[in-house]
């Protein structure tokens, strides 16, 4: 099945002649035997290389049984037009396409059996021909759409869905060299909606089951974080593709919410929120935007980065605009405590009714947050801080404060020693003679710098008043 060969002989007078007798035999009934005449020459045209010829032939076998409606010689044909010795691999990829073609209209007029039987034969000829990877990638989303349809009904498998998924990640469309790069986007965002449709069942399914969170979806979940990683970012941001650019980070969105990222729950809002379609729609999708860009920033733990991105977004003229998401900023931006019961009641009722907050989770969350605020500002301005004190000042019992201060510490974000027995908690380190020594000689060259710059300012000004 290549094109290598050299012409012989061009059969185009012959091709002439032939088909349009074929085709009237063909309305007469007499198939078969207009099939006939046509492979005939078909034969000689494909042994001479007549790459032009053959493929004219081999597409108007494979119309004549279409138009007479008798699918299974279609079907027979098609595969067996596919198995001729050194079928030329442009007449393969001609009559492939053009049965592709035909696929909604049989869909349609003569029901989901023949056009499924059409697929088969379609899938089973492009089957390991690079040339044909690109039809063979459109043939299979259309059989995995069928079955995810399948998939809502009552009397489908139970594992339709998981089919549908399986058929198109079987497809590296990725290295598809004959596919436009929008069309790859899109296969790979249909994988990854599929993988996390499955991912759901199987995490429900485990729930039921009481079996543990990793024996659930969490092959499929890895497997949407690898498509994830195919699609690149940078042609997202064209304008002509804003609409696979929001598919994309919401698909990316739930895997974060899967797995409690918040802080790339808030990376993935703010690529959305900068899109310009939605940026431009203040007091719709870009104002649901930036608040969710508000809920899972305040929701994200402390690390550098986070803190990073609430202080951009604290000085953002937009945010300005959103009263209650601005005055819930600026309590964590601002160095001060946030006693829980007054943050609960401030925000409590508008918040709870969305759906961020509406999972009793999330709000265990934010008071999570909240106790951690309170802990590195108490680290800022105390070196000790008796237990009970540290206690009332977080709303706590004295366990929820050991434990929280422990795990503070363990992750880097404070550092904190508690003398039990003493019940204190001391936030400053022991400072060794070297540390006092650095800190002195640190001190002690800012202040001979400030007596040198001094004295030449004094130099400078004496020699203006003589001059």
């Amino acid at each position: 099945m290549s094109d290598p060969k050299k012409q012989e002989r061009d059969f185009t007078p012959e091709v002439e002649a032939v088909i349009p007798a074929a085709t009237d035999l063909a309305k007469d009934g007499k198939l078969q035997e207009a099939l006939d005449k046509v492979l005939v020459l078909e034969k000689q045209t494909r042994n001479a290389a007549d790459v032009g010829s053959t493929t004219r032939l081999t597409k108007t076998a494979v119309q004549l049984c279409y138009d007479a409606r008798d699918y299974e010689l279609l079907n027979s044909t098609i595969t067996m037009l596919s198995k001729k010795h050194g079928q030329l691999k442009t007449s393969i990829q001609g009559f492939c396409e053009l049965a592709v073609g035909w696929l909604d209209e049989i869909k349609q007029r003569d029901g989901e059996k023949q056009w499924l039987q059409l697929i088969e034969t379609l899938r089973s000829v492009t089957e390991g021909k690079i040339f044909l990877e690109t039809p063979r990638a459109r043939v299979t989303l259309l059989l995995a759409h069928h079955h995810e349809k399948q998939a809502d009904s009552p009397s489908a498998p139970k594992d339709a869905l998981i089919t549908a998924s399986e058929l198109l990640s079987d497809l590296q469309v990725e290295t598809y060299s004959s596919m436009e790069r929008r069309e790859k986007t899109e296969f790979i965002l249909e994988q990854m909606r599929l993988l996390i449709k499955v991912a759901r069942i199987k995490d429900e399914k485990a729930g039921q089951d009481g079996k543990e969170s990793v024996g659930g979806g969490e092959t499929e979940w890895v497997k949407v974080r690898v498509g994830g990683r195919k699609i690149n970012e940078e042609f997202l941001k064209e304008k002509d593709n804003e609409d696979l650019k929001l598919k994309y980070y919401e698909l990316m969105i739930q895997h974060a919410l899967k797995h409690k990222d918040f802080l790339d729950v808030t990376k993935y809002y703010y690529k959305v929120w900068e899109t310009t379609s939605i940026k431009e729609d203040e007091n719709g999708k870009g104002k649901e935007a930036l608040e969710h860009i508000v809920y899972y920033i305040v929701l994200a733990p402390h690390t550098n980065e986070q803190s990073d991105m609430i202080h951009h977004l604290y000085v953002d003229p937009a945010l300005t605009r959103l009263e209650l998401h601005y005055n819930l900023i600026k309590c964590f931006v601002t160095h001060e405590l946030m006693r829980w019961p007054g943050i609960e009641s401030l925000y409590g009722g508008p918040l709870k009714t969305t759906p961020v907050f509406q999972q009793p989770e999330r709000w265990e969350d934010l008071h999570t947050r909240v106790i951690e605020h309170n802990i590195r500002v108490v680290a800022e301005y105390y070196t000790r801080i008796t237990i009970a004190r540290l206690t009332s000042l977080l709303d706590l019992t004295p366990d929820q404060t050991e434990e929280t201060l422990a795990r503070l510490v363990v992750s880097g974000t404070i550092w904190a020693r508690i003398d039990r027995p003493a019940g204190v908690v001391n936030f400053r380190r022991t400072r060794t003679a070297e540390d006092v020594m650095n800190d002195w000689s640190s001190d002690m060259q800012k202040l001979l710098g400030l007596v040198e710059k001094t004295w030449m300012g004094m130099n400078a000004a004496m020699a203006a008043i003589k001059a």
